[in-house]
């Protein structure tokens, strides 16, 4: 199967170390078939061309070399080439320049059938040439060398010599592949070596032993050379039924890229790399630190380079409209197009799989640092930058990427990945592309996790409850309304505001418990202060995760009808984030509450970016001010400037205006001067608890107090 991660085909940087062993190698392979076939003589020419079995031993070179015998666990560089056992067999039978030149027009037959580049192709024939020629010196020095006019039949004399001539043909493969590979991925040739070592000798070990069988029978009949090909066709076929269940198991079906079982497996082999580099480095230390004693005559110990690696989760921003807008097929040849820029985009060893929908991994087995980790994730958003066009529309791909590192983060994958999600969820809410993993933003730290086992134990003994605060006319100082806030009696913290413990409430199914139970609070506390003739409209804060829970809705309805108390009666508060999102402000919860009568209040405006036609759209009575601005207002003039524009804007929809955080005479005063029509804040009344704000009300709801000039 190929391998979507493999980044072989990408040519070396010229003058850079792989790139001058490539040239060596070719050079050396050149030479050394330049002079096997300075070697030729009329008969063996006459022989190549007379004896149909080297026709049909270049044949099947090419098709060995076409299809590989890929098995579980290997790739299209690392399977099995069929092609290794006929070539043999052509040394072994007529010796270097006919082995040469047929494995030589297999490989450039492959290399242009698969597309890849010249530079791939010349070293693959060089490095068959170099194998070849290796055991051909074997055999030569055993007094075994066979020509196209004297071919050689082997017997059993001849075992060990071949046995030789073979594993000096594998090592010498084996090394020339490996350290390509060791410079092509940056990793020493041990490691190189090391990855599938056994695999190769066990499937050389089976390819090589075959090929003198294939001499003798060549020798008897050319029509027993077809014979050879039945086991390879039946374990091609086995194999291949086998690789494709695996690779179905280990990768996504639509994009080729492994999937989290596959990146489990090649993370757990980076961390363990990882793992053996940091106990090697503590070796190291401890050896270079040694005895005290003759420091000067101590050799020293070379100092290995902590390693670290790290993990990536990547979502896409705004996919979701693409789906919507173009349609899940032209969505999924998108996802196609992102994986291959991804694959495209990583370092040479790094790995990218897709984890479902828009949300892709990847893996960078060794890294720096930090520093190192941001570049590389910068790399990947600039890739994703480019332009698409698709169906004759051109958009922008953005995304959001979190970044984990062993063992500075975690020391396995499953936490790796759990806090490279909080970093892309803090990246996306903050807006800033990429974050790295941070304690102080997880809102799964430890310290969170017993405070949200203590939150979820609050609703069921009734620690939550609500404090009022009211809203006040600055034409006429008459009560508006009163907005209940939420507040948590801890039995050992104390009275906590909504700050210490929403945000850890927000990301669970708490908050819907808790949406609900402050609704129900809202609702009794309202109802006993209309049977007092305290009329007062209450409003209740509500977040995005609220305007998709249509529960919510029924919640409302059935307490306002309980309690025979008008839809105006109930006001919900929502922040102007919340408009941003296409989802909430699409959903029917929305548009039910429109219907019951509900009026929303758009809450902290200004701090986002909300759109007019939504914002008219929406069922809005009025809109709040946020206390950022309100609270300058005496110092800034830019502050000043907004606040002016806000009030006007709000005045021109038709809507009223709340300014929040009014603490002072001043301001409230300042406040009026440009039109505000009611404001919030310590300067009319701090937050109350029901009692305390079922007195205030029975002196203040007839006559609420003016404001101070």
């Amino acid at each position: 199967m190929k391998d979507p991660n493999n980044t072989r085909n990408t040519a070396p940087r010229r003058g850079s170390p792989l790139w001058i062993y490539f040239v060596v190698v070719i050079l050396l392979g050149v030479a050394v078939c330049a002079a096997a076939f300075a070697g030729l003589t009329g008969p063996d020419l006459d022989a190549l061309a007379g004896n149909p079995v080297f026709w049909i031993l270049g044949c099947f070179i090419v098709f060995g070399e076409l299809r590989p015998i890929i098995t579980p666990g290997s790739t299209e560089t690392n399977g099995a080439t069929t092609s290794t056992t006929f070539a043999f067999a052509a040394l072994l039978y007529a010796g270097l320049p006919v082995a040469a030149a047929l494995q030589a027009i297999a490989v450039v037959t492959c290399g242009v059938f698969r597309g890849r580049t010249p530079h791939r192709i010349a070293f693959n024939a060089a490095q068959y040439t170099l194998s070849l020629g290796a055991a051909q010196l074997v055999l030569a020095l055993a007094g075994d060398l066979a020509t196209p006019s004297s071919t050689w039949v082997p017997d059993g004399d001849d075992l060990p010599a071949i046995a030789l001539a073979g594993t000096v043909y594998f090592l010498c493969n084996d090394t020339l592949v490996g350290s390509a590979v060791a410079l092509h991925e940056r990793v020493s040739l041990i490691k190189a070596l090391r990855w599938d070592l056994a695999y190769q000798v066990l499937v050389h070990l089976a390819l090589l032993g075959l090929a003198p069988l294939m001499v003798i029978a060549m020798d008897r009949s050319a029509l027993f050379v077809p014979l050879i090909l039945l086991p390879f066709i039946a374990v091609y076929l086995n194999a291949s039924v086998a690789v494709r269940r695996e690779h179905q198991a280990l990768h996504d079906g639509l994009t080729g890229l492994p999937n989290r079982k596959l990146l489990i497996v090649r993370t757990e082999e980076a961390l363990a790399e990882a793992r053996g580099a940091e106990k090697r480095s503590a070796a190291g230390r401890a050896a270079k630190r040694g005895p005290v004693l003759r420091p000067s005559r101590r050799r020293a110990v070379p100092e290995e380079r902590d390693q670290r690696a790290g993990l990536f989760l990547l979502d896409l921003d705004r996919f979701k409209e693409v789906n919507d807008t173009l349609g899940h097929p032209t969505g999924d040849r998108l996802l196609q197009l992102v994986a291959h820029r991804l694959t495209h985009s990583v370092r040479p060893g790094d790995l990218v799989a897709r984890l479902g929908g828009d949300e892709f991994a990847v893996l960078l087995p060794s890294v720096r640092d930090e520093a190192a980790a941001r570049e590389v994730a910068a790399r990947l958003r600039a890739a994703l930058g480019e332009p698409v066009r698709l169906d004759g529309m051109s958009f922008d791909l953005e995304a959001s990427v979190g970044i984990a590192l062993f063992p500075d983060h975690a020391p396995d994958f499953e936490l790796l990945l759990q806090r490279a999600d909080v970093a892309m969820y803090n990246a996306k809410e903050g807006r800033t592309g990429v974050e790295v993993y941070s304690p102080a933003n997880d809102r799964n730290s430890p310290a969170r996790l017993s405070m949200l086992g203590d939150l979820r134990r609050a609703i069921d003994r009734s620690e939550l409850e609500l404090f009022y605060q009211p809203k006040v006319s600055l034409r006429d100082g008459q009560l508006v309304g009163m907005e209940a806030l939420l507040r948590w009696r801890h039995p050992e913290q104390g009275l906590l505001e909504p700050e210490a413990f929403l945000s850890i409430a927000e990301q669970t199914y708490l908050m819907r418990s808790i949406t609900h139970h402050v609704v129900e609070a809202a609702l009794a506390q309202t109802a006993a202060w209309w049977r007092e003739d305290l009329a007062v409209q209450v409003a209740v804060n509500a977040s995005g995760r609220d305007l998709l829970d249509m529960g919510l809705t029924e919640t409302i309805e059935e307490g306002l009808l309980a309690r025979g108390l008008p839809a105006a009666a109930l006001q919900l508060e929502i922040t102007e984030r919340i408009l941003m999102s296409e989802p909430a402000y699409a959903s029917d919860t929305v548009a039910r509450l429109a219907e019951l009568g509900i009026p929303l209040s758009l809450d902290d405006f200004g701090t986002g970016y909300s759109s007019l036609v939504r914002l008219k759209r929406l069922p809005v009575e009025e809109i709040k001010i946020d206390s950022s601005f309100v609270g300058r207002l005496a110092e800034s003039g830019d502050d000043a400037v907004i606040v002016r524009s806000i009030v006007d804007l709000v005045r021109t929809l038709g809507l009223r205006s709340v300014a929040e955080g009014v603490e002072d005479p001043q301001t409230a005063r300042m406040l009026r001067e440009m039109g505000c029509d009611a404001a919030q804040g310590w300067h009319f009344g701090r937050p109350m608890d029901a009692d305390t704000a079922t007195d205030w009300l029975r002196r203040n709801v007839q006559r609420a107090p003016e404001p101070a000039a």
